[in-house]
Formats: structure tokens, sequence, C-alpha cells
């Protein structure tokens, strides 16, 4: 039997592959019983910031990290499949579908016992999966700190606001993806140079929550746009604002364009896109209603900013996400120092494969580096100085052994991916 703690993305796929093996699974949620400081409901593998998994492109990392996935048939492929919108060439979902996909399967499945309750202490003679994510409450994060006498690494998420569809003033706004690729499924909102002038010093000016001492830490892939901002005034234009391949036909390309991303398959709620926030939300008000096109903006959900705890995983994990400590144990999701939704729940199923070959042979077995699933492990595993979650990214795959263009070079990236996956699930 095995304990799962924390019903994330990384918690529920590692449950699922281990039931599916016929490994008795308990897994451990503490919501709704007791909230975190982001999340909105109780709901399994809930998306607190994003509703969005990025590119579908198998020669993009975390596509090819999604195809890696569907070769073990998660759990979370499925769910985000079933529960898809519109999104050109990405792959989002409607958060509440994902969720209850995901629910019924883990809940209705004879190998896993769901216990809402919250673990606060570990025992490390139990083979357990730590999937507490990076909301992990305090009572098990000093618990952990305790047992490997170190001191938790943190840094500040933040999450992006929703508007009402309804409220979208579509004779401004207008629907397009950035170089027509995949449906039209973006609501634009262009700016001119006067607007855009006007609307970046409203940002820089703007008032923001205080965080105590940990502002100045936060993930560089979820970074604030306020904080953005402040990097220059040009920063935006070539970042969430970008206005390249998103011109209307026979109009004057926009001096910078805010895009939303539909967030329910019924397409009532839009969310900011790359508009992660701290600011007041007073503040949020005033800004968003200074966009063309959400003047009259019904805001569902404030963006706010939140604590992603993650521990210090070279010194403390091994290529198969288990501790080097307490062979029982096994992290896995941002606790284990990944970051983002398909990360966590890849690492989460790639620490149940370790699990069931701890439990059935006494051994690991690493996937190959030169898998998306394996070259993430090997990070989060290999010595490093200044040790920040990682973004799944083609820089972590070893080098190509022969000489080859780099036009091919993300092509054949994934070829040797899936071919080394293809001989790793033979010896499996």
């Amino acid at each position: 039997m095995v304990k799962v703690i924390g019903a994330g993305l990384a918690g529920v796929e590692a449950a699922y592959y281990l039931a599916n093996q016929n490994i008795k699974v308990k897994l451990y949620e503490m919501r709704p019983k007791k909230m975190t400081a982001a999340h909105q409901t109780g709901h399994f593998a809930e998306l607190v910031c994003s509703n969005s998994l990025r590119s579908n492109d198998l020669h993009n990392a975390v596509g090819l990290l999604k195809y890696e996935m569907s070769l073990f048939h998660s759990l979370i492929m499925q769910a985000a499949q079933h529960s898809s919108v519109p999104a050109g060439s990405s792959l989002a979902v409607d958060r509440e579908l994902f969720s209850q996909f995901i629910e019924d399967k883990i809940k209705n499945h004879p190998n896993i016992e769901v216990i809402q309750e919250e673990v606060q202490k570990l025992n490390v003679d139990d083979y357990t999966i730590i999937c507490a994510g990076p909301l992990a409450s305090d009572d098990l994060s000093k618990n952990i700190s305790e047992l490997f006498h170190s001191e938790h690494l943190h840094f500040f998420d933040a999450i992006a606001p929703i508007i009402d569809a309804g409220s979208i003033n579509m004779d401004i706004a207008y629907l397009k993806s950035r170089y027509d690729k995949g449906d039209a499924a973006y609501i634009n909102c262009p700016m001119n140079q006067e607007e855009y002038d006007a609307f970046y010093q409203a940002l820089i000016d703007a008032k923001v929550v205080q965080i105590k001492d940990f502002e100045n830490n936060v993930f560089e892939g979820c970074m604030p746009v306020e904080v953005m901002a402040k990097r220059g005034k040009e920063t935006l234009l070539y970042g969430p604002l970008k206005p390249v391949g998103l011109e209307q036909e026979g109009l004057k390309r926009p001096h910078a364009v805010i895009q939303l991303r539909q967030d329910d398959a019924a397409k009532t709620m839009y969310n900011i896109v790359g508009f992660q926030t701290h600011l007041t939300w007073d503040e949020q008000k005033k800004i968003i209603h200074m966009i063309p096109g959400l003047e009259n903006a019904k805001i569902l959900r404030y963006g706010v900013m939140h604590r992603n705890t993650y521990i210090e995983s070279p010194k403390l994990l091994n290529s198969g996400f288990q501790s080097k400590q307490y062979p029982k144990l096994f992290f896995a999701g941002q606790i284990s120092g990944v970051e983002g939704y398909v990360e966590s729940a890849a690492s989460g199923l790639n620490a149940a494969i370790q699990m069931r070959l701890l439990i059935n042979k006494q051994e690991l077995k690493p996937l190959p580096i030169q898998t998306m699933m394996g070259a993430m492990a090997s990070y989060i595993s290999i010595t490093n100085k200044s040790f920040v979650p990682m973004n799944a990214n083609l820089g972590l795959l070893p080098a190509l052994e022969f000489k080859h263009s780099k036009k091919m070079r993300k092509e054949l990236y994934a070829k040797r991916a899936l071919e080394a996956l293809k001989l790793f699930k033979e010896e499996l």
C-alpha cells in the first residue's frame, strides 16, 4: 500500500498510475476541510493559475512532455482532452470539467481510498509520495524541514484575473490567434501608443499588496505584470502585450495587444493572458478598465499572489524523485522543484513508476535523460548551487551526438526521446 499526500496534479497522477498497476493507494487531501491561500475549491487537481497546459507541438518541450505522459496513459492528459477548450495551438481546459473528470476516475477506482484529512507528520517507514504542492500546510512543511534538517526554499507565484465574457466590448476587441495558428480562440484588445503609454504609467504607479520580505523572490515564468513593467517600458511589448502576429486584415498593427483566453467550455469566462498580478483589487479594477474593450469589464476573479514552497531537491532526492535519506519517501509536484502544471503531473507519474519498481523489484530505473520526463528528473537531482524551479525546456536534454542542422534539432530531439522511451517501456 502506498500513501499519496495531496490530490493536486502530481498526486492524482501518481495515485492513478499505481492503482492501475494493482497497488493499493490511500490518497490524502486536506481540502475542503482546510483550505490554502490560493485554492478556491476542494476539487482534485484544481488549476489555480492559468487554465492552459501550453503548447501541443511535439517539437516543443512541454508538447513532447505531454506526448511522453500519454504513452503511460496519463490521467491528466485524458482529463485535458476530455475538457479542452479552443486555444489556438495550445491545450487549454475548462477547469470544472477537468477536475470533475479526474475526481470521477479517482473516487471510483477500486484500488484508491480517498481520505479527506490533513497529514501533519510523515512516517518514514511507510511507502509515501509527498505531492503536497507548493502550498503544503505549515505543520507538514515543518515536519519535512525537521526530517531533513533543512529549511524550505520558497518563491511567490501570481494569478491572473478572470473576466465575464459578456462584459467585453467586441466592437473594439476581436477574435484571433497569433499568426492565425489553430482556432481564432483569443479575444484581443488593441492599444495605440497613447493608450499604451497611459496604461503603462498607471501600472508602474499602482499600489501592490505588501508581502513581507519575500516580494523579490518571484518565479520568472509567473512574473507579475507590474514587476515586468518596471523592467522597462518596452518589456511588455516583447512579452504578454506583443502585437506581432495579431494584426487585423487591412488595419495597421496595434502598438500593443492584451489577449484574453477562454477559461470554460461555455465561453462565459476569459482570463487575461500574462496578467498575473499582486496589485490591490481597486488598482486592478482601475487598470483593467483602461484596456480598450474592457472599459466595462466585470471581473469575476481578481489576481492574487501566493507562496510556493519547494525543497532543495538536489541535496535530498535522486533522479527517481526518491529521498536519499529515507528510501520509502518520494516527492513529486512543485514541492520537488519542478514548475508548471504539466511538469508537476509528469513528476507524479515518474515518481509512481519508480515507486512501483521499488515495491515489486526493490530497485529504481530512472527514465532516460534523452526523454523530457527523464531530463526533468535529472535536473532536480544534480548538484546545483543556485537551484530554482524549472519548466520543461529543450535545454535540459543532452546534446545530439551527431552533426545536424539547427532547423532539424527540435525534430531530432523528439525522435530520440520517443525511441528512448519505447526501449524503456519494453524493459519496464
